[in-house]
Order: C-alpha cells, then structure tokens, then sequence
C-alpha cells in the first residue's frame, strides 16, 4: 500500500526543500502554540516526535506539527477533505503566510487532492478518485499539462477492463505532484538520490483531549534501566536520530 498523507503547510520560504534540508529539527514551542490556536477548546499534549514519512498519515486525535525558518506543517485527520475548497477560513492563513498548500492522498479510496492559496485567496484546487472528479476549482497549473494529456497514465490490473471514466492519470500521482512542485518531495515512493526524503523530515506530535477528558499519565522508566543522559538542547531530535540509525 502506498503513503498516506493529510498535511497543509504554510510557506513564505523561497525554496522549502532547502529549508527542510537545512533546518532538520523543528520549533517545539511554536508548534505546540500553533496546535492550541488552530484546536480551540482542546487540551494539546505533546508527544514525541517522527518522520514526517509516517506523520502525514496520522488518524484519530493526533496532530503532527513542524516549524522551522518561514515554513510550516500540519498533519492531521481534519485535513482529509474531499472538497478542499470548503475548509474552514482558520486553517487558510493563521500564520500571514504568502502561500498555503494543501495535499491529501489516501491509498485505501484511491483519492488524491490538493489546493493552493496565494495570501489567503484560493488559486487551484483538485481532488478525485480514480473515476470521479470531486473538485476542480481554477485553471490549470502549467506542470499539469503532462497529466492531462495522458504522459502519466495510471496501471490497470492485467485482464480487467478499465473503467471507461477512468482519468487519465492516478490521482495519488497527481496530488503528490502538486507537492514536489510545491516543496520539493514526494510522499509516496523511493526518493531517488539526493531528493529530499519525508523520513528526514522531523514533526512533533500532539495528543488533543477534551476539556474534562482524562489525559493518560506517561509511564515511568523502569527503575533498573538505566536513562541515558541527554543535553538539555537535544532533547527528543537526537534520541530519534540514534533511533533511526539502529
């Protein structure tokens, strides 16, 4: 099954794939600010933090936010939406951000969408399965030519018919499209070499609780294991990276 992602992010950075590269650990503070502003009313839990590769995806109460040098994202269920169009105004442009871009892929519907706001006014819009376009707001962007002239088309299972509505191109691809043109990586397949990987991308986690809701307590350490020390300015970045390199 391929990536699943549910993201908008928030961009006045010229070139976000730079930054990603460059800027590898994320501004907690800022975004557990950003989680209790666009979740009024909720209890915002920090949890540790993950690879955006797996962060896109997040379901239930989560939320997976990354802030780093004039570029943001949110991850979250919320962002699942068939007509992206209609989102609430508060997820539009909370940050005064030059360009909001919204990309959603869900292997399981076979559904892809994305939208692109420019200061906060709606520019492009799209969204649909494999057979039924749900939205397609504004023109064409010029890299969707290739797309629509049927340069990517999508695989048919061997000795099935395909379904004369078929659109000529998987709009998982296309929706991850719009994010390469955007910021620089795709979610789903293997990055080639030297593109930007989501693995290396590091969002803090969020739980979001109800006021009144019972929140878990974390367990304690066990008292015979040893806690290795960390400096107090890697904090959870470096124990994921050593994580990651096991």
């Amino acid at each position: 099954m391929g990536a699943k992602a549910s993201t908008i992010w928030y961009v006045d950075a010229p070139d976000p794939a730079t930054t990603l590269r460059n800027h590898r650990e994320p501004d907690q503070h800022a975004a557990h600010a950003l989680a209790s502003h666009l979740y009024p009313g909720s209890v915002v839990v920090p949890l540790a933090v993950g690879p955006l590769s797996t962060s896109a995806g997040i379901g239930g109460n989560g939320v997976y936010i990354g802030c780093y040098p004039g570029l943001t994202v949110v991850c979250g269920p919320q962002l699942e939406i068939a007509h992206p169009a209609k989102i609430s105004p508060s997820w539009i442009r909370p940050l005064a951000s030059e360009y909001t871009y919204l990309v959603s892929i869900d292997p399981v519907r076979e559904w892809g969408a994305f939208a692109t706001w420019e200061r906060g006014e709606l520019r492009r819009s799209f969204s649909a399965t494999k057979t039924n376009i749900l939205e397609d707001h504004g023109l064409p962007l010029v890299w969707e030519r290739p797309f629509w002239a049927g340069e990517h088309p999508m695989e048919h299972t061997p000795g099935v018919i395909p379904d004369p509505q078929s659109l000529p191109f998987d709009p998982q691809d296309f929706a991850d499209a719009a994010n390469e043109r955007a910021l620089g990586f795709r979610y789903r397949g293997t990055p080639q070499q030297g593109a930007l990987d989501p693995a290396g991308i590091v969002v803090c986690g969020f739980a979001l609780y109800g006021e009144g809701e019972e929140i878990p307590r974390a367990p304690a350490p066990p008292v015979s294991e040893p806690v290795e020390a960390v400096p107090a300015e890697a904090g959870f970045f470096k124990k994921w990276r050593r994580k990651q390199r096991r």
